[in-house]
């Protein structure tokens, strides 16, 4: 629960290494927290969340070619920002520990290769596809979000500029302010709440605006694309947003 009793609504940035949640209460910023492990996550949020949003994917190709269709209408809303969607390793190379095995299981299973950007993401696809498999009831609060497509929903059109840089981290805190005044102190307290985690500035940014996207608000919880499939586990292949109405490429 929150600090005033009500549900939480978080966002989660897998940050390589660690996971930053951000957490809104019913009056707005809770607390935010870093945590090494999911299993961490789900101790301290399983019973408080009404919804966690995390940067993952979630639901996973087992085998087959083609694309999980959530990423296709992700990379053609997303304009400049198309390429920071991966496509996902199949389920059996994200337990692969080293990118030669995981690429070869890949490709024999999907007829192409493994980028070494979707394998450095692999560790944290499978933290929270084996907390999915094993704890049931977590899958009614988790779901894939992805922080550039929630922040081309609350800007209404494509965003120019890479977060990497300094134009682009002032293009995002604009179209949060634009979205929520509160928004710029709320980083900073997010921020402020990593302590000495070396958390990086754009890993904060996501969380929040995963957890803005979490929190009820302006518009509604929508997803790509709309009528998702379900994985061989059952899982839905979709990536949510909140948007007043739906993203054009649905």
């Amino acid at each position: 629960m929150s600090e005033s009793g009500g549900p939480l609504y978080v966002g989660v940035d897998w940050a390589g290494g660690a996971w930053v949640a951000v957490a809104f209460g019913p009056s707005g910023f809770d607390h935010a927290e870093v945590f090494s492990e999911v299993g961490e996550l789900w101790a301290r949020y399983g019973d408080a969340a009404e919804r966690v949003l995390v940067d993952v994917p979630i639901g996973l190709r087992e085998d087959g070619e083609g694309e999980r269709r959530c990423d296709e209408l992700a990379r053609e809303v997303l304009g400049a920002q198309s390429g920071s969607v991966v496509t996902p390793p199949v389920r059996e190379a994200t337990r692969k520990r080293r990118y030669p095995a995981a690429d070869r299981v890949n490709e024999r299973k999907t007829g192409r290769g493994l980028s070494k950007q979707a394998f450095a993401v692999s560790d944290g696809i499978a933290a929270v596809d084996e907390l999915l498999g094993n704890v049931p009831e977590a899958r009614s609060a988790f779901a894939e979000a992805h922080a550039e497509l929630c922040f081309r929903a609350f800007a209404g059109d494509p965003l120019g500029r890479s977060k990497t840089y300094a134009g682009g981290y002032a293009e995002r805190m604009r179209t949060l302010a634009a979205y929520d005044r509160d928004a710029p102190p709320t980083v900073q307290a997010a921020a402020e709440a990593t302590g000495d985690r070396e958390v990086r500035v754009a890993d904060v940014l996501d969380a929040t605006v995963l957890a803005y996207t979490a929190r009820p608000g302006p518009g509604e919880l929508r997803s790509l694309p709309p009528d998702p499939p379900t994985d061989p586990q059952g899982l839905p292949m979709r990536i949510v947003y909140r948007s007043e109405t739906p993203l054009a490429g649905e």
